[in-house]
């Protein structure tokens, strides 16, 4: 069974629009989802309807949380002060995969596994479910 760990902007983007492709997710067997109170609460400061934000509540329902407070990230990974909480807790939830659509941040690290856990963007993940 996939753990999948869910950055703020894979939420984001799920929340945003009623037909988004990456509402997917959520249909998946064998996949548990997860994220962090971190992601979420930056993610409903983002969002501008009440509709987006109930389907935020909704999405968020079916997701385990995992926050990660002192994770140290490993030895060579760089990353904004910013984005350490979410891959932090993505290595506390023993996550198989860290779904993130921000190649800005995340871009180097796409495809590479950081203890354990996979880097992707959502789409490449979906493609290969």
């Amino acid at each position: 069974m996939d753990r999948v760990f869910l950055d703020a902007n894979v939420l984001f983007s799920a929340a945003y629009r009623s037909n988004s492709g990456l509402l997917r997710l959520w249909a998946l067997e064998d996949c548990a989802l997860y994220s962090s109170r971190y992601a979420i609460a930056e993610v409903a400061a983002n969002l501008d309807e009440d509709s987006q934000r109930e389907r935020l509540d909704n999405l968020c329902k079916t997701l385990t949380l995992v926050d990660a407070v002192s994770i140290k990230l490993p030895h060579g990974i760089v990353l904004p002060e910013k984005d350490v909480p979410i891959l932090a807790a993505a290595i506390k939830a023993d996550a198989s995969h860290l779904l993130t659509g921000d190649v800005r941040h995340f871009g180097r690290y796409l495809g590479r596994r950081i203890s354990g856990v996979l880097v992707q963007l959502p789409g490449e993940y979906l493609k290969a479910r």
